[in-house]
């Protein structure tokens, strides 16, 4: 049913399987520590964290299996990416009861599923590329406003890379989804458009910031406009070499 043979994976599928080879064991790992104490001393909402690592699970493993189609209720194949993710939930929860610190939670469970039927009904919606943008945009958001706490104070170094990382891997996604879709454009305008959703996704989470009250991180916005401009810079000059 899933034709995942070696034959028929396209470049597509293959670096997505790659990535889901990776992200469900280390989900798997890092649900099966001990929470570690600054984790617990930030206050991190484990719902939003929740929430987050199924999105991302069930969008891989739907991109893995279907990376071309949109979601079809209707098909059985979508039932079972369903019943995949959220036994393999169910298995998570009950098992964390033997690690210490943890326990099973029923609202965690809650929040899993929760992400899981968000990250369907987004691919039911777009297709992979637009699909991929508005789920990594979402957890930036999400993250950054929600999940973070007093984390990003105890831990500068690791927001600090979360930042830079996060909005050049946003910017990448967007240009690679506006390279496929448009065409040629004078580079005025193929600036704006490069630049539009990333530094939206930018001020959109900042003012997301000061609604919760956190203020404006300065320093966050300098590297995460850092991370877009290094990226659409990068494309620009290479698309300028090639018309030349």
């Amino acid at each position: 049913m899933f034709r995942l043979t070696s034959m028929s994976l396209s470049r597509r599928q293959k670096l997505i399987i790659v990535l889901l080879l990776m992200y469900w064991p280390g989900l798997f790992i890092l649900a099966h520590i001990p929470i570690p104490h600054l984790v617990r001393q930030a206050g991190v909402s484990d719902k939003g964290l929740h929430f987050l690592a199924y999105l991302i699970l069930a969008f891989l493993l739907w991109s893995a299996i279907s990376p071309y189609n949109k979601v079809n209720w209707r098909k059985a194949t979508v039932w079972w990416v369903i019943l995949a993710v959220v036994g393999y939930g169910i298995t998570d929860e009950v098992s964390q009861r033997y690690v210490a610190g943890r326990t099973c939670d029923a609202t965690d469970f809650i929040a899993d599923v929760a992400g899981i039927l968000t990250s369907l009904v987004v691919v039911s919606v777009f297709d992979f590329w637009p699909a991929s943008i508005v789920i990594t945009g979402g957890t930036i958001f999400i993250l950054t406003n929600f999940t973070w706490g007093k984390l990003a104070k105890l831990l500068p170094v690791t927001t600090t890379t979360f930042h830079l990382f996060a909005y050049t891997l946003f910017a990448l996604l967007w240009l690679r989804w506006r390279t496929l879709r448009l065409v040629p454009q004078a580079p005025h305008k193929w600036l704006i458009v490069a630049l539009a959703a990333p530094i939206g996704l930018l001020l959109a989470v900042e003012l997301g910031s000061l609604f919760a009250g956190k203020g404006l991180g300065l320093w966050d916005m300098v590297l995460s406009g850092g991370g877009i401009i290094a990226v659409v810079g990068t494309s620009f000059t290479a698309g300028l070499l090639r018309r030349r």
